[in-house]
């Protein structure tokens, strides 16, 4: 657990679909630099894409029922307030290393994020706090989002274990390394997995403390 937060394992996961319709969605933008100064990993949903979705500044202790939203931010349409997948153009989560951006997405509810490509960092930082990125072709993307164009408040559905994905009329299969794979499945975050190793971590030092005893003296 980390700063009130408790990794949940991901298997299966079925929500709306939020189109971020542009490219390079950086970190800056999903979470503004001046909620940085929280120590605490959780608490942003409500400042995601904080300067598109309101129409004045924010800080930490702005309440945000006082604040103007911008109607035409997208996560203020009906549909997609209760979103929890996000369909996005080419390297998302670009920019800064920031965790707060995606802190930011997991607070808001997001679980699956869907683009052909994410920043670096961003990407393995997903994988840390529950989240799934899932790359997939250019192509592939166009028609998610044509589909959205189409119809307001399509869902998504994804198996981890099968790594399926099924977003309107398309299912497919998409890439998930294993060791990935099975930390979603488990609800581990790198802490996580090192302490599931805690026996095989004790069998070691005490054989080496039997083998080596010099080093333990």
């Amino acid at each position: 657990m980390r700063g009130g937060f408790e990794m949940q394992p991901l298997t299966h996961h079925e929500g709306i679909v939020v189109p971020m319709d542009r490219g390079n969605i950086d970190t800056d933008a999903l979470l503004p630099k001046q909620y940085l100064k929280s120590l605490e990993s959780r608490g942003f949903g409500t400042f995601l894409l904080d300067d598109e979705r309101y129409l004045d500044p924010g800080e930490l202790d702005t309440t945000p029922a006082s604040r103007r939203e911008n109607p035409q931010c997208v996560l203020n349409m009906p549909v997609y307030r209760r979103a929890s997948v996000v369909l996005a153009r080419a390297n998302f989560g670009c920019g800064s290393s920031r965790e707060h951006a995606v802190w930011a997405l997991r607070d808001f509810g997001i679980r699956v994020l869907i683009a052909p490509s994410f920043g670096d960092i961003f990407f393995t930082n997903c994988f840390n706090n529950g989240l799934l990125p899932i790359r997939l072709p250019q192509s592939v993307i166009g028609h998610f989002f044509a589909q959205c164009r189409q119809s307001h408040g399509v869902t998504a559905s994804v198996d981890v274990a099968r790594r399926e994905l099924t977003l309107g009329d398309t299912h497919l299969v998409f890439d998930l390394d294993v060791g990935r794979q099975r930390n979603l499945l488990q609800g581990l975050d790198n802490i996580g997995e090192s302490l599931a190793l805690t026996p095989t971590i004790r069998a070691y030092e005490t054989a080496r403390q039997l083998s080596e005893p010099w080093v333990f003296r």
